[in-house]
């Protein structure tokens, strides 16, 4: 585990996952997103900028040290968090999306895309998913 306190920053989790207080709203979003370590903080900068440009007015909220997207009162349809060697976008109810996200999950319907440092995104395939996602039920956490 690595510490980032004694600079300042938030301790960061096995992995590299900031610990991020929970609370609701943009303000700890963007509080996780810049304790992201190197280059999964653009990454998340650009997830939260295609997310919001997509879903203008998503609900945002951090829980389980991890961002999570929603539609205020029907729960949330995604999240992502930092591994030692990606960042996973998390779409709740991936089974329902055409085409189905490809990393499957040991929870039913939830399905995950693995960002690696490099990885060149389809930002037209990732705003179709995070539309379709959120015009489905959202999981209440």
């Amino acid at each position: 585990m690595t510490d980032r306190r004694k600079n300042g920053g938030p301790k960061l989790l096995s992995g590299g996952n900031p610990q991020i207080p929970k609370g609701e709203g943009d303000g700890p979003v963007q509080d996780y997103i810049r304790a992201m370590p190197d280059w999964k903080r653009d990454i998340g900068r650009w997830l939260d900028d295609l997310i919001v440009r997509t879903v203008p007015d998503v609900h945002k909220a951090v829980k389980w040290n991890q961002p999570f997207y929603g539609n205020e009162g029907d729960g949330w349809f995604l999240s992502f968090r930092c591994y030692t060697n990606y960042v996973q976008l998390q779409f709740l109810k991936g089974t329902s999306l055409d085409p189905v996200p490809p990393k499957e999950s040991k929870h039913a319907e939830m399905r995950y895309l693995d960002i690696h440092e490099g990885d060149e995104l389809d930002e037209s395939q990732l705003r179709s998913w995070i539309n379709q996602a959120s015009k489905l039920p959202g999981e209440n956490m």
